[in-house]
């Protein structure tokens, strides 16, 4: 289990560095708004209002999102502050870290 959360944190890192990432509350909610996310990443320890603003806005719009990791761990993988949601940009990073996540919850 622990293999495949280390290798989801490598791939938010690369999606990071490739530019396919946006994070933060705003600039996520800006770039959702714009159509450009493709999966919603929310720290599990986000707050309650943060956690449904992003769960109601996804699911209108037919995004998937998905809870992952704390703010901290989430931060750290993009070499940033700690972040409470993230939203990848490209259907190829969206698929494999969706299919790691998945394969973590069995």
């Amino acid at each position: 289990m622990k293999n495949n959360e280390e290798k989801i944190y490598s791939f938010l890192g690369l999606a990071m560095r490739a530019g396919k990432i946006v994070s933060g509350d705003d600039s996520t909610l800006l770039e959702l708004r714009r159509g450009n996310i493709k999966l919603v990443i929310i720290a599990d320890d986000a707050s309650d209002n943060t956690k449904k603003l992003f769960k109601d806005k996804s699911s209108f719009r037919n995004i998937p999102y998905v809870n992952f990791s704390t703010k901290l761990q989430l931060g750290l993988s993009l070499g940033k502050a700690p972040r409470a949601v993230l939203g990848i940009k490209d259907q190829g990073f969206s698929d494999k870290i969706m299919e790691l996540i998945n394969s973590m919850n069995k």
